[in-house]
Formats: C-alpha cells, sequence, structure tokens
C-alpha cells in the first residue's frame, strides 16, 4: 500500500485531549489520509479540546442529549457511524481508552470489517464495575481491536494474560504527555479570572475532581465533607473544586461546599486551563483516570478517591496512593501530604511511568508497519 485512511473517532473530553496530538501526528503525514469523527458524548466539554488543538471534524455526530442512558449513547454512536463506514471506508478506524463511544465504535467497526486500533489499551482494575462503565467498556473494545497501543509493560502484560497476540501489542507510552507539550505555557494567563486571584505562591492549593458514577450518592457526600474539615484544619490551603455539569454531582457538591471560605466551586475548564493549574497547584485529588497521568508528569502528588485504579503503574512508581472516599481516610493522607514535607517530595519527585511525550510518533510508526508502508 501507499498510503492509508485513518479514521479518528472520539466523544468526550478525556477522549480528545489524548486523540488530539495523535491527530495531529497523523494529519503531518504524507502517507495518512486523517478522518476525525467526533460523537460528541459530551458537547461543550470536547468543544473546548477541539478549539485547543485547532481540530476541525469532518464528522460530528452531536448525540448529547439531556439525561442520557449508556444505552442511548451506545445505540447513536452505531446508527450514526454506518453511514459514515460506508462512505469513507477506511482501512482503520482508531478509538481511546474506555468510554462508550469507544466501544459502539468498534462494535461499529467490526460489524462493517473494518480493522481496529485501541489507543491506551490494557487498562485494567479487574472488577467490572469499578469504574463503571468503563472498566467493561475497554475490556469489549480489547476483544475486537486488531491493534492495541498499550501506554506501559503493565497494560501489554494484561492483554497478553487475556490471549492477545503479542504481535499486534505496541507499548508508546501514553499520549496525554503528549498533548502537554502543547498546553504548558511560562507565565500562563488563566482566562478564568478567579484562577488568577489564587495565591499560588503562600497558598497550598488542592485540585478536587469528582464525578465518577461509582461515587454518586454516598461517595461525593464524603469527599465534600472531607474538604471541610481540610481547610479547617489548614489554614493555609485554598480548595478549587472544578464541578462535573452533570445535575447528580453538581447538586450534591453545591448543598455541601457552597459558601465554606477558601473552598471555590468552579465549572470545568478547558484543557490548557486545567494543565497550567496543575502546574502551580500543590496537591490534586481525583477519581479522574486521566489525572493520574497528568498530574504526576509535573511533580504534583495525587490522591485517587477511588477504591480501586487501573493506573496502577503510577501507585507503584509513588506519585499516586488510593484513599478512596471514607472521610477519615481522605483528611488524614491529605494532612499527611500537606503537613510532612519528605512524604510530599516522595510522592512528588517519583517518576511518571507514563512515558516520554513520544507516544503519538510510536503509534504512526506502528501504523505504517502494519500496512507496510515505508
Amino acid at each position: 500500500m501507499e498510503s492509508i485512511k485513518v479514521v479518528v473517532i472520539f466523544g468526550t473530553r478525556p477522549e480528545a485531549i489524548k486523540m488530539a496530538p495523535l491527530v495531529k501526528e497523523l494529519e503531518k503525514n504524507p502517507q495518512i489520509q486523517c478522518v476525525v469523527c467526533v460523537t460528541a458524548q459530551h458537547r461543550e466539554l470536547l468543544d473546548q479540546v477541539l478549539e485547543l488543538f485547532n481540530i476541525v471534524p469532518q464528522y460530528d455526530l452531536n448525540i448529547m442529549k439531556s439525561k442520557q442512558s449508556l444505552t442511548g449513547i451506545t445505540c447513536s454512536v452505531l446508527e450514526g457511524l454506518e453511514e459514515i463506514f460506508e462512505s469513507e471506508k477506511p482501512d482503520i478506524v482508531l478509538v481511546h481508552g474506555d468510554t462508550t463511544t469507544t466501544f459502539a465504535a468498534s462494535l461499529a467497526a467490526f460489524y462493517r470489517k473494518i480493522p481496529v486500533g485501541h489507543v491506551e489499551a490494557g487498562l485494567r482494575t479487574h472488577n467490572k464495575f469499578f469504574p463503571y462503565p468503563e472498566e467493561i467498556n475497554r475490556k469489549l473494545t480489547g476483544a475486537l481491536a486488531d491493534l492495541h497501543f498499550a501506554p506501559t509493560t503493565t497494560s501489554k502484560e494484561n492483554l497478553l494474560r487475556e490471549g492477545v497476540d503479542e504481535s499486534s501489542i505496541f507499548v508508546t507510552g501514553n499520549t496525554v504527555i503528549d498533548a502537554m507539550k502543547y498546553t504548558i505555557k511560562e507565565k500562563y494567563i488563566f482566562e478564568n479570572n478567579e484562577l488568577n486571584a489564587i495565591n499560588y505562591k503562600n497558598k497550598k492549593v488542592i485540585i478536587v475532581t469528582a464525578h465518577r458514577r461509582e461515587n454518586w450518592g454516598s461517595g461525593i457526600e464524603n469527599i465534600c465533607n472531607a474538604l471541610k474539615i481540610v481547610v479547617c484544619e489548614n489554614k493555609d490551603v485554598e480548595v478549587l473544586y472544578l464541578v462535573h455539569p452533570n445535575p447528580v454531582v453538581k447538586d450534591m457538591v453545591s448543598s455541601i461546599l457552597k459558601g465554606v471560605d477558601r473552598i471555590h466551586l468552579l465549572s470545568p475548564i478547558d484543557t490548557g486551563e486545567i494543565h497550567n493549574l496543575m502546574k502551580k497547584c500543590y496537591l490534586v485529588m481525583t477519581d479522574s483516570g486521566g489525572i493520574q497521568e497528568e498530574a504526576p508528569h509535573l511533580g504534583k502528588p495525587v490522591l485517587v478517591l477511588r477504591d480501586v485504579t487501573e493506573r496502577v503503574e503510577a501507585q507503584h512508581a509513588g506519585t499516586v496512593k488510593l484513599v478512596g472516599t471514607d472521610v477519615g481516610e481522605i483528611v488524614s493522607n491529605a494532612n499527611k501530604l500537606l503537613r510532612n514535607s519528605e512524604a510530599y517530595n516522595h510522592m512528588s519527585r517519583s517518576i511518571n511511568p507514563y512515558g516520554d511525550g513520544n507516544a503519538s510518533a510510536k503509534i504512526v510508526d506502528s501504523l505504517l508497519k502494519y500496512f507496510k508502508i515505508y
């Protein structure tokens, strides 16, 4: 073959952040025709990333609806991609990670007998309900994929244990590290003036994100109550809680934390904003997956507000620590990092296991070799 057509599909902000540098790398290669399709499983949050990286999709399914269900997302993606695949006839479809868009797009490609490349393949918690539905999404995508771009050797080993042919697995690092080469700026000025007003030099700023389905209800409630205690016991702390717009999360967070001194409830910010905010902060507390990879790259310790994590490499490296959603555990671990410089330095200076920022180039090189384009 002299050239290939690659359709890249994503639908949420986390996917977009990690696929954007890969899109840029694909577009640079004259032997690759890159076609971008977004499902807009998330709308506004996705658009922020597209604008930041100057990516204009050729296709936009625009499936997001109020109170959308997992079944509805799956059906909309399957139906929307059928016509696109018939028109484009791609040589391969690339998907990312563990969203419902990822699984449904892989299934749609399988139905058309189109090869699937899975970026960020092989992450596992080995519990199908944690995180939900992401663990099953990535396992099902792995079963459908022809090429597996694993971020680490641990991810590769997970795939090998599941019977995946070793010749189809490529260890590349994680593309999110690539993305940070585009987003981190010296002397960055935030679009949100409330962020510019924070005293990052004299305050210990904690960034918080928590919105996972398995934390809805008592999990989010516990996290919020723990934050109240942390700021009460540490007068030099400011908390910046980036509150997910889902009413299930937003309403509970607001009911507990609105008006609490030194806790700022903020709307989600775009990728450039959050990467530069992480660079300035002291500590991150999150139930997100991607932040467990991003913050350690900037030397920021991460307390993971979940009982299990698929980013076990970060645990082993010492850059993140699982604390769950127990109030006492959150408070004691936060206080330790806020008050014990040795404990803080141990986490902040550990080596990030997610690569050197060249994952996208390695993926492109693997595609060219797979299709025997030299």
